[in-house]
């Protein structure tokens, strides 16, 4: 297990943390798929990225690339430019190749087919849709609500951008394909369906979804069996969801409705639920989710009763991190626009927001999180190129703030402008598009010497007729096992990425550098629009 380099605790910074968070941060902070490495049989082999192979193949793909368009050199001999419109599709796309269910007839991944069509069976229930989260089969509800959630927020602050670039109708569709799951999800009051597929099972098998046999076991949350974390979560994906569908005015009433419930149901019968553990333990607890939650009801509402919440019951702190498991830095930028405060008035959501910006740009006095000898965030091994996104997401995103109500981030004495959050940004994205001390792009099917082994199973696993059967016992020496390309190329997919010294291995066995995760994708989105169509400066004109 390995820490996060920050302290949370510096007693001149943060402030107002409870001790059980900081407790759970530092005690536990572990890659986001912790567990994965004890039950399934591949992870034997150490977890660690490796040097990466020579770089004299990728100095010959640099060239083809360059004639190619997805790289571009810079005159003057400066960092390279890239095809930020074509990484945005491709992002997209990888979203498109995580579909569970019964898929439409736009579907672009030649390779995926309908899966998961009797997932809800066993209690009589329709729970087809959805996501797969990452390279297995199940359906987690807390990282699905939080993709969603992050999509719906992409749509609204890079609209323009993405209708520019010709995603924005793309991207509603990725958002409905999660929303149209969660109004199954929570059909009835005060119960959620928060988990489609038995992981144990699932990971002593490597097999695509369309021919998976492993048991579609389903997991819930009631009021015997309170689960705030997804409920909350939950509740801020249709809420946020339902400003983007106004124009369709009976949905969009459907999804906020449910949202409102949703939220009543987690802020009224607290706790949290375990059940995704080990796979997906919230070890921030869900004073974040409330939070959130909150915010994007009162967004979608203008409700005083939201607002009273968030500036009277919620719990808000500073922290240096914005995953899925940790919502307090999103709800800030959020609310810093709004000037509102916390914990009464003892605290402004702009300070709290600027707090995170100063615990990660490594030219403050206040700075926190581990920056690689490349240039890259790494908080943990294992997806951490989710924290990679969603800085430079959350960056982006309050720069835009930052610009509209004419302040700088304050770091103490220290004024931080709106550029420099843009500049890192960009930093982080191009890091995972290619300007990395490598070379190589961490983007499957973009730029030089992408990865081609990543640890997914539909992707490595061949095109199988329908009702093949399946020895999951042979499974993974066929599929898993064999040092070649996955016969399906996972487009546009993000890879877990490097590790703290910038090694890369493009290996399938070793999940901490090449599991995709579709959090990891929902947060580049809003970068890329925002650099394919604003430009290097990533400065908004509109």
């Amino acid at each position: 297990m390995r820490v996060p380099p920050f302290h949370l605790s510096s007693a001149n910074f943060f402030q107002f943390i409870p001790p059980l968070l900081l407790a759970a941060r530092i005690a536990f902070s572990t890659p986001s798929h912790f567990g994965r490495v004890a039950f399934s049989p591949m992870r034997a082999m150490k977890q660690h990225c490796s040097p990466r192979r020579g770089d004299a193949a990728a100095a010959l793909l640099l060239a083809a690339l360059v004639l190619s368009g997805d790289v571009m050199v810079v005159a003057g001999g400066g960092p390279p430019s890239f095809n930020y419109r074509e990484a945005l599709t491709k992002s997209i796309m990888f979203l498109e190749a995580q579909r569970s269910g019964k898929l439409p007839p736009t579907n672009r991944i030649k390779w995926r087919g309908d899966s998961g069509m009797e997932d809800g069976k066993l209690a009589n229930v329709d729970l087809t849709g959805g996501y797969y989260d990452a390279g297995d089969n199940v359906k987690y509800g807390l990282p699905l609500a939080f993709t969603v959630t992050t999509l719906a927020w992409t749509a609204m602050a890079f609209q323009h951008e993405l209708k520019a670039a010709g995603e924005l109708a793309n991207v509603h569709a990725a958002i409905r394909w999660g929303t149209d799951y969660f109004l199954k999800a929570a059909a009835k009051k005060n119960h959620l369906w928060v988990q489609v597929g038995d992981p144990n099972a699932d990971h002593q098998c490597w097999v695509r979804p369309e021919n998976m046999p492993t048991p579609r076991t389903l997991y819930e949350i009631n009021e015997k069996t309170p689960g705030s974390e997804i409920a909350a979560e939950t509740a801020a994906a249709m809420a946020a969801s339902s400003i983007i569908f106004r124009k369709d005015k009976s949905y969009s009433r459907r999804l906020l409705n449910k949202a409102k419930l949703l939220f009543q149901f987690a802020k009224t019968h607290q706790g949290t639920y375990d059940g995704e553990c080990p796979f997906y333990c919230s070890y921030s607890g869900y004073n974040d989710e409330l939070l959130w939650a909150a915010t994007w009801l009162y967004l979608a509402t203008k409700r005083q009763v939201y607002a009273d919440f968030i500036s009277h019951e919620a719990i808000s702190s500073s922290v240096a991190e914005f995953s899925w498991d940790l919502k307090f830095p999103g709800a800030q930028v959020l609310l810093a626009e709004l000037n509102m405060t916390s914990s009464g008035g003892l605290q402004s959501f702009k300070t709290q927001a600027d707090n995170f910006v100063c615990a990660v740009l490594p030219d403050t006095p206040f700075h926190q999180v581990f920056i690689t000898p490349g240039g890259m965030i790494h908080l943990r091994d294992g997806a951490n190129s989710q924290y990679v996104t969603s800085t430079a997401f959350l960056f982006v995103a309050y720069s835009d703030v930052l610009r509209r109500i004419n302040q700088p981030v304050m770091c103490g004495a220290q004024a931080v402008q709106p550029a420099r959050l843009l500049q890192f940004a960009k930093q982080q994205m191009d890091y995972l598009l290619g300007a990395n001390p490598h070379g190589r792009s961490y983007v499957v099917g973009f730029g030089v010497d992408p990865p081609t082994q990543p640890h997914h199973r539909g992707a490595s696993t061949p095109v199988l007729p329908p009702g093949y059967k399946v020895n999951c016992g042979m499974s993974f020496g066929e599929w898993f096992a064999p040092d070649r390309p996955n016969p399906n190329e996972l487009t546009g997919a993000i890879m877990g990425g490097p590790d703290g010294g910038d090694n890369f291995s493009d290996k399938r066995g070793n999940s901490s550098c090449t599991e995709p995760c579709t959090y990891i994708n929902s947060l580049s989105i809003g970068p890329l629009a925002a650099l394919a169509i604003r430009g290097a400066s990533l400065l908004a004109t509109h």
